[in-house]
């Protein structure tokens, strides 16, 4: 199938005054890093409809748009029709047709079926590493509940959801919570999201934290709900300084260094909660878009990247 030429330039275009729809932040990040290695990752996807299709990098940057400035397909639609500064950043021209919320749908799906979010995230991720950005002082782990995008069914905790079999219920204090879990590992003074995984909300914070340990980090710091004798075991065999808090037991008071050490701790591991604010009150992301883990979890990496685009914007400048 063909792929439509953009980006040609036009008259009108070239008769604008100096200036018009410019977005310099949107400018720098374009600038930031190397897009081709992206947009071979984006290369087999294709507009599943029987016109030439739009190039698969300019879908991809019009989805992180939508991320940014909090747009529904519909309204991105509509962005991407007037307003200059999102059709430079997709890529398209002034006289060139735009996508529809049908065709930004149907990619965003591409997306998550073929698992290129998560592909897409780690490319970023590694050129970002590359400029030196990623710090590497230590590694944030944490969890935060999204609430599922159905209603909450009328069933018992612990029963499968027929409207979203992957959502899950748990508790937090006394409310029982119906939905999903994001566990994040982001980069000690950077703030970059270096892991991402999603899961139901049932599933417990402690199950996913190895998986988001990077291995090349200082130091891994978290709450006291990822202490454990065998990852303390794991970091200390792989040189990784431990700033996991320690977790009393009834039977087992904490040692007075254990309760120093908690409170030195604290402060540190809970600059993750950045992160969750970013995704949560500047992203809109309290509710997950879709049902299932395959589509959230792309959307999760694309907000990962979407949050490490400008992170390492505003970094670099």
């Amino acid at each position: 199938m063909g792929q439509r030429r953009i980006g040609q330039g036009s008259l009108a275009e070239a008769l604008l005054p100096a200036g018009v729809g410019s977005n310099r932040r949107l400018e720098r990040i374009t600038g930031l890093i190397d897009w081709v290695p992206l947009e071979r990752l984006l290369a087999p996807l294709r507009s599943p409809t029987g016109r030439p299709g739009y190039p698969p990098l300019a879908l991809f940057r019009a989805l992180l748009l939508a991320q940014w400035y909090q747009l529904s397909d519909p309204g991105l639609e509509e962005a991407l029709a007037d307003r200059l500064s999102f059709r430079r950043f997709c890529g398209f021209g002034l006289d060139d047709g735009t996508p529809d919320e049908t065709t930004l749908c149907r990619f965003r799906g591409m997306l998550a079926e073929r698992g290129l979010a998560e592909a897409l995230f780690a490319e970023l991720n590694r050129q970002l590493d590359a400029k030196g950005l990623v710090l590497k002082a230590g590694t944030l782990i944490d969890a935060t509940l999204v609430e599922a995008a159905v209603a909450r069914p009328p069933t018992r905790e612990g029963e499968v959801s027929t409207l979203d079999p992957d959502a899950g219920f748990t508790r937090r204090g006394q409310r029982s919570f119906f939905g999903f879990k994001a566990h994040l590992a982001v980069d000690l003074g950077s703030d970059l999201v270096r892991g991402a995984i999603l899961t139901g909300a049932d599933v417990g914070d402690s199950l996913a934290a190895d998986a988001l340990v990077q291995g090349d980090e200082a130091a891994v710091f978290a709450d006291k709900a990822y202490d454990s004798a065998a990852r303390r075991a794991a970091l200390a065999e792989a040189g990784i300084a431990d700033g996991i808090m320690h977790r009393g037991h009834p039977r087992r008071r904490l040692a007075p260094w254990q309760r120093w050490m908690n409170l030195a701790l604290a402060p540190i591991r809970g600059q993750v909660e950045r992160a969750f604010g970013t995704l949560k009150h500047s992203y809109g992301w309290r509710r997950v878009r879709y049902r299932g883990l395959v589509r959230n979890g792309a959307h999760l990496h694309l907000l990962c990247i979407a949050l490490n685009l400008r992170r390492a914007e505003r970094l670099a400048a």
